[in-house]
């Protein structure tokens, strides 16, 4: 196993090291401890964020040669099939209908 690969461990301060660490972040002062008001104010910078109008999970079945033509594209190849299919529906909602036989 490469160290790159090693799960990471965390090691718990003892009581005695939490003390210390507090009582030496509390003196430095450049570096203050955040306020419980700050804490509350501040939000997380994880992921991306959040689309105007999120993508919606569905379930669809596709012909193999149109999902080994997207693949092949590489990383990224489902997004460039929903920009395909984007253009699809900007171009026929272009044009006018045309009455579909029931």
């Amino acid at each position: 196993m490469s160290p790159a690969s090693k799960p990471r461990r965390i090691r718990i301060p003892s009581l005695d090291e939490d003390r210390a660490l507090t009582a030496a972040a509390e003196a430095d002062p450049d570096s203050p401890p955040l306020t419980p008001g700050e804490l509350a104010q501040m939000k997380p910078l994880r992921g991306r964020p959040p689309l105007p109008e999120r993508k919606q999970l569905v379930s669809v079945r596709y012909s193999p040669a149109v999902l080994d033509y997207f693949r092949a594209t590489g990383p990224g190849w489902q997004s460039r099939m929903d920009e395909v299919l984007m253009r699809y529906v900007a171009r026929r909602a272009r044009r006018p209908q045309r009455p579909r036989p029931d």
